[in-house]
């Protein structure tokens, strides 16, 4: 998620991968993708990953588990895995490893933790902060659906704590919807954090079957425009996976949305199919896609916008304070 000179982060992101609509077929620049059952697309070698590992890697891998500290890193098959955990950078998930919902592009667990929660994760979460020197921290967690407020108030208890210890770490929150309950989206935007983020991930004609049936995209724009309007200070984000069959008509209409909903940051990222139970790619985007996708997000209005084939929600978060406005 950052390179090896950048200030370490550690991020929490809800696990969320990247989808496509069966029966869509998408040609572009020479490369075709078929929905149809048992076919699979070239990758194209842009698509690489160079694996890492070494004493920092180990670090942060050892500083996880010990304070069981779940990350989207592994149970969401991040790319950037080795990348990050090389650099000194880790994604966890607040509030367990199993997603009351069953969105069709996301790997992590789905179940029902039965109002299970970790008494002891807002301490074992502020620890690890200050163990890793971080001074920009995303947390995230799975759909809480189970809980009567989402999980709100323990995720607002995490932010606390981590703040309470580390008063110099910006906080970044990419939380799930709360079922569209505002008052939710209150607790955790008015708990210290700089940045909210609800990812949309996709454009609105995909938005089903692509994502779980509690979710939807006029509620994902409605949860980011009430967060700005209740708290101006706090910056609002989202992120859109690529290669689901959308148009770039369709993501243009999409930018609008978000613009609309006053949402500062937005992140582009190719989906990639974690099984063969998951949605197929509909079409691998280019990275000079990628980057004419980001120029247009700047050209209206979005403070940062981070567009690339392996960006995933908050890659190279700690940056956005920056307002760096870089390409990857």
């Amino acid at each position: 998620m950052t390179d090896s000179n950048l200030i370490p982060t550690v991020q929490v992101h809800s696990g969320q991968k990247f989808v496509n609509d069966r029966g869509i077929t998408a040609i572009k620049d020479g490369i075709k993708a078929s929905s149809q059952q048992g076919e699979r697309l070239k990758k194209p070698e842009w698509l690489r990953i160079r694996a890492r590992g070494g004493a920092t890697y180990e670090k942060v891998k050892g500083i996880v588990h010990e304070h069981r500290l779940a990350t989207v890193c592994e149970e969401a098959m991040c790319p950037n895995m080795s990348e990050c955990w090389s650099a000194g950078t880790a994604t966890i998930m607040l509030m367990g490893d199993v997603c009351t919902r069953a969105c069709r592009f996301c790997a992590v667990n789905t179940g029902n933790p039965k109002g299970w929660l970790d008494s002891e994760e807002p301490d074992n979460t502020a620890r690890s902060v200050a163990l890793m020197g971080l001074k920009y921290v995303v947390l995230t967690s799975v759909n809480r659906d189970d809980l009567a407020d989402g999980g709100a108030g323990h995720y607002a208890a995490c932010v606390r704590r981590v703040k309470e210890d580390n008063p110099e770490t910006a906080v970044e929150a990419l939380t799930p919807d709360f079922l569209g309950v505002l008052a939710d989206v209150e607790t955790v935007v008015d708990s210290g954090i700089e940045v909210f983020a609800q990812n949309v991930e996709t454009v609105r004609r995909l938005t089903h079957p692509v994502r779980d049936p509690r979710a939807s995209y006029e509620q994902t724009l409605a949860v980011l425009a009430h967060a700005k309007a209740h708290r101006p200070d706090v910056l609002t984000k989202t992120s859109l996976m690529l290669g689901l069959g959308e148009t770039d008509e369709e993501i243009r209409e999409a930018m609008d949305d978000l613009r609309a909903a006053k949402v500062d940051i937005l992140t582009f990222g190719q989906y990639l199919q974690p099984t063969a139970n998951h949605l197929p790619i509909q079409r691998y985007v280019t990275p000079d896609e990628f980057e004419q996708y980001r120029l247009w997000g700047l050209e209206k209005g979005f403070l940062e916008v981070v567009s690339g084939v392996f960006v995933r929600s908050s890659y190279r978060a700690e940056q956005v304070l920056e307002k760096n406005n870089v390409g990857l």
